[in-house]
Parts: C-alpha cells; sequence; structure tokens
C-alpha cells in the first residue's frame, strides 16, 4: 500500500516537475517573440531608448521563467531520497534565486530611470 503511494507520488512529482519547466520553456519563447515584435514595431520609431524597453521585456519573461524553474527544483526536493542529491538541487535552486533577486533589481533599476 506504502508503495503504492510513494510510486504515485513520484509521478505526481515528475509530472508536476515537467510542467513547471515546460512553463518555463514557454515564457522564454513568448519574450523572445514579444520581444521581437517591440523591437520590429519600434523600428518605425526613433525611440533613444529601444534598448532599455527590450531589455526591460524581455528580463521581465525571463524573471517568471526563473520563478517557475524555481517552483520546479522546490517540487524536485520532495522526492530526492539522497543528501547528495539533494545538495545539487540546493545549489541550483540558490544559484537561480540568486539570478532572479539580482535580474529584478537590474529591472527595477532600469525602470525607475527610465520613468525620470
Amino acid at each position: 500500500m506504502m508503495e503504492n503511494l510513494e510510486s504515485t507520488l513520484g509521478i505526481l512529482v515528475t509530472f508536476l516537475k515537467f510542467l513547471l519547466e515546460a512553463i518555463a520553456v514557454f515564457c522564454i519563447l513568448l519574450g523572445i517573440l514579444k520581444t521581437g515584435q517591440l523591437a520590429y514595431m519600434s523600428k518605425y520609431d526613433r525611440n533613444k531608448n529601444l534598448f532599455t524597453e527590450i531589455r526591460l521585456e524581455f528580463g521581465m519573461w525571463l524573471v517568471l521563467a526563473l520563478e517557475f524553474q524555481l517552483g520546479a527544483d522546490i517540487v524536485s526536493t520532495s522526492i530526492s531520497s539522497t543528501f547528495d542529491s539533494l545538495g545539487k538541487l540546493g545549489m541550483v535552486a540558490l544559484i537561480r534565486t540568486f539570478l532572479n533577486y539580482f535580474l529584478t533589481k537590474e529591472l527595477e533599476s532600469q525602470r525607475n530611470t527610465k520613468e525620470k
């Protein structure tokens, strides 16, 4: 009975991790398309801050993707059975958290500079 529950949980966690990672990839793809659209539409507009706008747009999509990746990492910890795999997963989650934090700070800084 308990083995069946563990097996079912493992399948559910694997599916949820895959779903979260797929959403992250979709966010990046959508970010590329939206950013490309912005770049294409703005070629008719001689805006000096075009580069900053493109970076802000794509950066927001990257932050969103990192959030989903971090969610996938958290879900993965629920079935990690060894300390080694948990340690590796923890390091990846820590790196993604730092990336997300500093990317968010940079985006906020760029947005504040743009609004002034």
